[in-house]
């Protein structure tokens, strides 16, 4: 098969739920809420649970907790522990401001 006839290899896409921007799969950071109420990080993307995907910047995630729209995408309240804890993280991770 000659180069300009191959399929080229299907990328996923997702939209951040803070800046509602539609990024890449592996660009973004999934958010999964486990059962016992917990939102958690998932850097594999394929942990269980109802996920949501933000951009690796802090401050996608304060959009996203202001507007509600965590709360919405993954159909529960998102309650000031598991604030402070997803606060904390992105900060350790990828710093007190991005973007």
């Amino acid at each position: 098969m000659s180069e300009t006839n191959r399929k080229k290899k299907h990328i996923p896409g997702r939209t951040c739920v803070g800046c509602r921007e539609k990024k890449e799969k592996s660009e973004l950071l999934r958010l999964v809420a486990a059962e016992d109420g917990r939102v958690l990080p998932d850097e594999t993307g394929k942990a269980a649970g109802r996920g949501a995907y933000l951009c690796r910047c802090t401050s996608c995630l304060e959009k996203a907790i202001r507007s509600k729209a965590l709360d919405r995408a993954l159909k529960l309240t998102v309650v000031q522990e598991n604030r402070d804890r997803l606060t904390e993280y992105f900060s350790e991770r990828f710093g007190k401001k991005a973007d």
